[in-house]
């Protein structure tokens, strides 16, 4: 397939190499020559037709841009490419000719060699899904009791841990692997049905043919074709978009917290990496780049093979076309924003110092409900709100610590005075204190997690 400019800088070579031309018509040749294997073995053709069809298997023996080029008139690109490997076997063995692409149809063709090519390209989405995601839960351990603001409605709320936003970010990845897992188990599957999906010219020996060429190609058996029920194969390309989703949320997340004003957070630094053809200070977020595109287009192309679910009778007209069209660069998108995250978290630039800073600018208002609640066990709650509202009213007005103004506050008003610890108090604004649930919550979840990742 051909790869605009525009799409290669945002994605990765390997990927782009399972989608392109030859592989994917090297895929189906494979299909091509495992059903004759299949169909020699089961008695439907002469054994001899099918090791001189194995002969011409090698999509490296063909003009791969004349067979696209036909296709285009053709309408389909099985045709010209069964029509190119039946002359060659015909030059080879003329009677073995006749047994080529024998009792399947175009789609069959097509639809196994995409089933084979996804599978290669899940691959490399695993890989790096699975790298991103111990990586992150590695941080997230390490970072456990790290401080760092936790931000709703893009503002200042409460302290959290480091660690705990580390699990939060891991936490859809491990879920999106399993997922994947499980579509692609039911998904990648065999498509051989014939003319119109009921193995009509091989009769009562098709269902055997189709559980040896499934084996062969290592691809489950399916138990009818699926040439237009395409629920199975659209949920697969939905979890891939969903992954998408989820690689966006955290380069969202990322890019934030590298912002200089923020500066929590950085990409790995490199020559040549995230500079500025105007500002040499520039260091922008790439990787993060390069993911929030993906997410950006994914909910277009899984709409898109939504749209295309309703195809007509046992062929579809323009709607499966529009799907296979779509369905690779949703797969090249994806494991570009994979490895892109999966680069920076590698690499990633963690500034403590500056998470407790941001924390400190705040004067202590991002602890105001933690006391709002400690002064509810004295007061009760509605005038613990409607006190603490006064008390960071006028630690912002006064430019003071809010911690300061409360225990002012508490010294000098005799109902409260004596009821409460003063140490106790005092912890409330300790960001240790704060972010301790966050801690526990992210060392609770973590091993469910490692083992949920190395689950087979």
């Amino acid at each position: 397939m051909s790869v605009s400019i525009f799409d290669s800088f945002l994605t990765t070579s390997e990927i782009i190499q399972v989608f392109d031309d030859a592989p994917v018509l090297q895929a189906m040749l494979r299909f091509e020559v495992a059903l004759a294997k299949a169909q020699a073995e089961e008695g439907v053709i002469p054994a001899e037709a099918a090791r001189v069809i194995a002969r011409h298997g090698d999509i490296a023996d063909y003009d791969v841009q004349a067979i696209i080029v036909a296709s285009r008139r053709a309408g389909s690109m099985a045709i010209p490419l069964v029509k190119a490997l039946t002359k060659a076997v015909g030059e080879d063995d003329e009677s073995a000719a006749t047994h080529v692409h024998w009792g399947s149809t175009s789609q069959d063709v097509i639809d196994t060699g995409m089933v084979l090519a996804t599978r290669d390209a899940l691959r490399l989405i695993d890989g790096a899904l699975l790298s991103l995601a111990e990586r992150l839960l590695d941080l997230a351990d390490r970072h456990l009791h790290t401080p760092v603001l936790a931000r709703t409605l893009m503002q200042p709320a409460q302290v959290t841990s480091l660690g705990f936003k580390f699990t939060t970010w891991a936490a859809p990845l491990v879920r999106a692997r399993r997922q994947l897992k499980s579509a692609a188990d039911r998904a990648l599957q065999l498509q051989l049905g014939g003319a119109v999906g009921t193995l009509a010219v091989m009769g009562d020996k098709g269902p055997a043919v189709a559980r040896r060429v499934a084996a062969e190609l290592g691809l489950r058996a399916p138990d009818a074709a699926w040439h237009t029920q395409r629920d199975e194969w659209v949920r697969l390309g939905l979890e891939v978009a969903v992954l998408a989703g989820s690689l966006g949320k955290l380069a969202t997340d990322f890019s934030l917290m590298a912002q200089g004003e923020i500066a929590e957070l950085a990409e790995p630094a490199g020559a040549g990496r995230g500079g500025s053809t105007a500002m040499p200070h520039k260091r922008n977020p790439v990787s993060c780049m390069t993911a929030l595109a993906a997410a950006g287009r994914a909910p277009q192309r899984a709409a898109a093979l939504l749209a295309n679910m309703g195809q007509e009778h046992e062929r579809g007209l323009g709607n499966w076309q529009a799907e296979l069209a779509e369905w690779p660069g949703l797969f090249i998108s994806t494991h570009g924003a994979l490895e892109a995250m999966r680069e920076a978290i590698e690499g990633l630039h963690i500034d403590t110092a500056r998470m407790q800073r941001n924390i400190d600018a705040l004067q202590g208002l991002v602890y105001a409900e933690a006391v709002s609640i400690y002064l509810a066990g004295a007061i009760g709650k509605p005038q613990a709100h409607k006190l603490m509202e006064e008390l960071t009213g006028r630690a912002v007005s006064e430019s003071r610590p809010l911690g300061e103004v409360v225990t002012e506050a508490v010294s000098g008003d005799a109902q409260l005075n004596g009821k409460l610890d003063p140490a106790q108090l005092r912890a409330l604004f300790d960001p240790l204190v704060a972010n301790a649930n966050a801690a526990e919550l992210a060392r609770e979840q973590i091993p469910q997690l490692r083992a949920d990742l190395v689950q087979d």
